[in-house]
């Protein structure tokens, strides 16, 4: 059974399996990156009087809450090439699918977050003659950006998790080069599969637990 563990230094894996969560970890960052951007715009429109576009934004909201990630992999990186005839990688592709879906769900924790600030706050910036950028700037987003910090930590958890379902698109992230490596041993090493995916577990929790005690402790001195 112990031997199984073997399989983790036997010739290049230990070095794939840490490829592979380069690739995992570059895509959800930089899907991170442009998506909260996007976000950010989305979620300052919605808190805008303009009914035409908030009812725009929460049709785009919807429509990634409702799609599940696997269907919206498969929508960008088969039906959209062929549509737009876009030539990109499947690791770009992941990356545009991704910041979609960031910015949906990003745009909603930046309206709630505005939407959250005492209407005492507002009425004092505009009271002091900010015109709605300076309001914006000064008063609304700085103290939104506190509220919202947990809830966007929470979104990049649920990002770096969800770039497993990338292997379905044949992107190299580490569950995909996980798999090979079982397959490529299962007749020297029966039990790999078990030290693998152990492993594999082990570096998405290093990742992701700082991350959800850091929003866990910041939900606390909130209340």
């Amino acid at each position: 059974m112990h031997s199984g563990i073997n399989v983790l230094f036997e010739g290049k894996n230990f070095a794939r399996l840490m490829a592979g969560l380069w690739t995992s970890t570059w895509i959800a960052a930089v899907s991170l990156i442009i998506g909260l951007i996007l976000g950010l715009i989305f979620g300052i429109l919605r808190t805008r009087p303009n009914k035409a576009v908030r009812f725009i934004l929460r049709l785009y909201l919807e429509f990634f809450r409702i799609v599940p990630t696997v269907v919206l992999l498969y929508l960008v990186y088969y039906i959209l090439p062929r549509s737009f005839h876009i030539n990109w990688s499947a690791s770009w592709m992941a990356v545009l699918a991704f910041s979609l879906w960031v910015a949906a769900e990003f745009s909603d924790i930046v309206r709630g977050a505005i939407e959250s600030v005492p209407k005492s706050q507002r009425n004092s910036g505009l009271a002091l003659g900010l015109n709605q950028v300076q309001l914006f700037r000064y008063v609304l987003l700085p103290q939104a950006a506190k509220l919202e910090l947990p809830a966007t930590i929470n979104l990049a958890t649920r990002v770096i998790k969800t770039t497993s379902l990338l292997m379905l698109i044949s992107v190299m992230e580490v569950i995909n080069v996980g798999q090979q490596i079982i397959e490529a041993n299962n007749q020297r090493y029966p039990t790999g599969v078990f030290w693998v995916y152990g492993f594999i577990f082990i570096l998405y929790f290093i990742i992701d637990y700082p991350l959800s005690a850091w929003a866990k402790s910041l939900t606390a001195r909130q209340k």
